[in-house]
Formats: structure tokens, sequence, C-alpha cells
């Protein structure tokens, strides 16, 4: 991982920013990826690629009485969308038209690093580029299918994407319920139900019996699609995440801090969303195996200041 230093006026400099995404100053020639094969990199939902295994959300009974949430969430829909090339928007097109809301610099600015280096980024399968981040310079929007909803979940959700958006920079935007179900392959373009944009971050309620991913201990899973045009920095769209209603309304039933926890769930999810992988450090949020922290913590932050600072890519 690059070593991010803060700037004298304490925000992240351009260099590092720079350093992270492999930038150089010139720029070499780009090359086509090599073809990959079906579905490469691209887990079942809720699965991480190997030699990581499942990760899980326990319940672990603590001296008899209280119940220890542990949060083992993956990074999900780990697929590539690379565009063959900006062409104008035609009907039955499978991607967008380029440049749909793209601003000429970034809508927000992420708060300064706090200087940890206890966070973990998802890897790129761009070799040349260390980590994928939304783009700055457009909304991120968001939907929420409230099927099989828990009780205040409406405010759990706006609360945590506040807490993300807070710690990012990005400017999120609810866009209302969605009818989509989820579904371990998601389409990154849907035209018909979206309308000529990459498809927004799905949030849903949802059941084990509905997504056989959620069964056992599994309280949630997420993450988003890379999507890159020939030459240009590979950055993220099309996030989903999926939560486990019963389970987490069993949690806000029987704990006094359920409605903490619950949240903290969901933003541990967008913590993934956006770019964030596990960290081995249980004082962590995005700790894989987390006991008692409701609120990102200085690593999250830090790692969540450097994902507000990717590049602005509007020939997507």
């Amino acid at each position: 991982m690059p070593k991010v230093r803060r700037s004298p006026s304490g925000r992240i400099p351009q260099w590092a920013i720079d350093e992270a995404f492999g930038r150089q100053a010139q720029q070499a020639p780009w090359r086509a990826p090599e073809p990959a094969p079906h579905n490469a990199g691209r887990p079942a939902f809720g699965r991480a690629p190997r030699p990581h295994g499942p990760r899980k959300r326990r319940l672990l009974p603590a001296l008899g009485v209280a119940l220890v949430i542990c949060l083992y969430f993956t990074p999900s829909f780990l697929s590539r969308v690379v565009l063959p090339f900006a062409a104008p928007y035609l009907p039955g097109a499978t991607v967008p038209p380029p440049g749909y809301e793209a601003a000429s610099s970034p809508l927000g600015t992420p708060p300064a690093s706090t200087g940890s280096t206890a966070f973990v980024l998802q890897e790129s399968p761009d070799p040349g580029q260390r980590f994928a981040a939304y783009d700055p310079c457009r909304p991120v929007h968001y939907v929420v299918r409230p099927d099989f909803a828990v009780p205040g979940g409406d405010a759990l959700i706006r609360d945590a994407v506040a807490a993300t958006s807070a710690a990012t920079g990005l400017q999120f935007v609810y866009d209302g319920t969605s009818t989509e179900a989820p579904a371990d392959e998601r389409e990154a373009f849907q035209p018909d139900r979206y309308g000529k944009r990459w498809a927004p971050i799905l949030i849903t309620w949802s059941t084990p019996q509905e997504s056989p991913g959620l069964a056992g201990d599994i309280a949630g899973d997420g993450g988003s699609t890379f999507i890159q045009a020939p030459g240009q920095p590979m950055v993220l769209a099309a996030g989903q995440i999926r939560l486990d209603a019963p389970d987490l309304a069993g949690i806000l039933a029987s704990r006094p801090d359920g409605t903490e926890q619950v949240r903290a769930i969901i933003m541990h999810e967008l913590g993934h969303v956006v770019g964030l992988d596990h960290v081995s450090d249980p004082a962590q949020l995005m700790h894989a195996d987390n006991v008692g922290v409701v609120d990102f913590a200085a690593g999250d932050r830090a790692g969540l200041a450097l994902l507000g600072s990717g590049p602005c890519v509007p020939q997507l």
C-alpha cells in the first residue's frame, strides 16, 4: 500500500493521490486488456475470491448473557466492464452515453486524512492502478427496495449514507424506492429501469430464502462493479448491498444498542461499496470480526478520505 503523507494544510496532497492511482507524468500508451474468462474476478454474491473464503457476521454468546456482533462481510460484484469505445448512445446499447451528470470538478471535498494506515483498499483489476473509486465529479445515486425492511430501516440507511458521504466527500443522492430484486449478477446498465446512466447503488432488505448467500451467519454483503473506458482510470459504479432483514430485526429487538449495531453493519457494507476491504486492526469498523465498534475509526476514515479523492472520468 502506498504511504500517504499529509500536506501542511492537512489535506491529502495531489502527488499522493497520483501515486496511489499509479499515475505517471508521461502516461504509457494504453493497451487493451487481455480477454478474461467468463465470470473472471466475479465471485458469487456474498463469497470472497479464494484464499479468503466466506466472511460472515456471527452472533456469539458472551458470558451467557449478551451477544457479540461480529461483522464478516465481503466485497462483492468484483466484476469488470471494459468499454470498447465512447460511442453515442443507441437503442439497445449495453453502456450509457458518456458524461452523464459529470461536472468539471469534484462535487465535494474529502476531509483531511487522519494519518492512519489502518485501512486496506480493494485491489483494482487493472495492474497499473492501485485501487478504484467512485467518480467524485458526479453524484452517487442510490435506491432502496423496501420489502422486508426492519423497523426504522429508512433512517438507518439514511444515517449510514450520510456518515459515508461525510467521510469521503462523495455526494450521495437518494432516488427513492425500487422494485429491483437483489441478484448475484446484477446488470450495471438498466436503461428501462433507471434511464441512460449507470445503475444506482441498490440497497435491499432481503432474506435467506430470497438470497441464499445470506443463509447461516451471514447478515449482509456488498460491493461495486469496476468500469473502465480505454486509456482512462478504472472507477466504481452500480454497487449493491443485501441485508439479512430477519437477522438484523433480531438485533434491533434483542439489544439495547441494536440501532447503533445495525447502522454500523450498513456503514461497513457501504465501506465495501466505495472501495474498502477488511483490515486486521480490531479497532476499525472495517475489521472482519468487529466487536463493539459502531462508527468509522481513524483507519477507516483515512481510507475513505483517499477513496473520495479518486479521478474524475467524464468519458464514462
